[in-house]
């Protein structure tokens, strides 16, 4: 009786997922539906303890900030009931979540591997080791004078903080001054972060021209899957970096997407990485393939619905079913799909959004989605990292997926008020 109650109990936890995502993450819904699906049980685990979303509300807390007690909690949970995978949603959680699968002897990426994916001056510093192209870049150190740090830099340049995500606190510079303004409005931005370390530093690094696109892929013992290539047709020459549309396919030439996957290979085992999914950013001239960022994570946002065109899989039903063991069977894509981040036009209170009805009118336009209610409060980058929403659409070419995303933006009308000294967006809400 105890051998089959255990044999019981075995079975009832082979599937069980431990989600590490911090509180309102755009990922944690779509990585529960691809579970669901799959009659897979998951428990989140947050930094959020009193959350009013149920799935957070019944989950573990953990602290982000103290790792060590954070691999605790999840070891304890895992010993009452075992997890056949742990997935880290995001750059806040993908180094625990390597650390508690190499506490549980599941699958994982090196935890060094992990944290040169998240850390942007240590990924620069990495590839320059490994022979991978970078362009010229210093790391600042904001405890000691700037003057002495700046004198012989190239310009134009870019400035980012070393572990931010979303193009937050991207700014270029094209002269000292700029870059001056550019340090002190970073340090602002990263008073709130809470590593002293990611505080205290810096990159600045050569500007590099040409057009840019972004990368989803999947590491199974060190090989890189390549599952879509994004084209990102709206130049992003700064002096901000916000991302706009996202198609595929990729209208690259195909000598050129086979250089770009032996970079991003090349990248990957410059860190390290080996399991799991990557996000990658690369620029792209006549000088060939420059890695931006290989991120250990998936796309943000909502812009993993694009997978479900080219592989017939949504993103986190990829990532599952790797993290799980399982072969899943891809498809090649048929005509093509694309997403507008819909951009924040000026910082104050949303009071509303116009045209939506018409956007999604928009022949080859598949759904609008308006993420800021009205009456919160509005930041663009560099300070910000959220977008409005997101329009999404599918045609039978890139072009034509590109249009209509262009016309259906064209419709909105994004009705903002300004925000007065001392107010608040919650005082504004009310």
């Amino acid at each position: 009786m105890v051998v089959a109650a255990a044999a019981d109990y075995s079975a009832a936890t082979a599937r069980r997922l431990l989600l590490i995502a911090p509180h309102g993450s755009y990922r944690t819904v779509p990585f529960i539906e691809a579970a669901m699906s799959r009659g897979v049980e998951v428990l989140i685990a947050s930094e959020s303890r009193h959350s009013l979303v149920s799935a957070y509300a019944r989950g573990l807390y953990v602290d982000f900030t103290d790792p060590d007690s954070a691999l605790q909690v999840l070891t304890e949970e895992a010993r009452v009931r075992p997890f056949a995978a742990i997935i880290g949603t995001d750059d806040a959680s993908t180094e625990l979540a390597a650390r508690a699968c190499g506490a549980l002897a599941l699958h994982h990426n090196p935890i060094a591997a992990v944290r040169l994916a998240r850390r942007k001056d240590l990924a620069r510093a990495r590839l320059a080791e490994c022979g991978v192209p970078v362009p010229w870049h210093r790391r600042l150190d904001l405890d000691v004078p700037l003057a002495a740090q700046i004198s012989d830099i190239p310009y134009p340049c870019v400035l980012k903080p070393v572990a931010l995500a979303a193009s937050r606190g991207v700014i270029r510079a094209d002269d000292p001054g700029a870059l001056q303004t550019a340090v002190a409005r970073i340090s602002t931005i990263l008073s709130g972060v809470g590593n002293a370390e990611e505080r205290r530093y810096i990159l600045v690094e050569q500007f590099i021209p040409g057009s840019e696109v972004a990368v989803e892929g999947l590491l199974t013992d060190g090989c890189l899957q390549v599952l879509a290539i994004f084209d990102k047709p709206d130049p992003l020459d700064g002096p901000y970096f916000e991302e706009t549309y996202y198609i595929t396919p990729t209208r690259l030439a195909q000598d050129t997407q086979s250089l770009l996957r032996r970079r991003l290979a090349d990248a990957c085992r410059a860190y390290g990485l080996r399991e799991g999914p990557i996000h990658a950013e690369c620029r792209i001239n006549e000088r060939g393939v420059w890695i931006l960022e290989v991120a250990a994570r998936t796309i943000g946002g909502l812009c993993g619905r694009l997978l479900r065109f080219g592989t017939g899989h949504s993103l986190e039903q990829l990532v599952l079913s790797h993290a799980l063991g399982d072969v899943v069977e891809t498809r090649v894509p048929d005509g093509s799909a694309g997403v507008l981040m819909i951009p924040i036009p000026r910082a104050g209170i949303l009071r509303r959004v116009e045209g939506v009805l018409a956007a999604s009118r928009v022949p080859h336009i598949e759904d609008v989605v308006i993420d800021v209610r009205e009456g919160y409060e509005l930041v663009p980058l560099p300070e910000g990292s959220n977008y409005l929403g997101f329009i999404f659409g599918r045609a039978p070419t890139s072009a034509v997926t590109e249009a209509a995303l262009r016309a259906a933006h064209a419709c909105l009308n994004i009705v903002v008020a300004p925000l007065w000294k001392g107010a608040t967006a919650g005082a504004a809400a009310g």
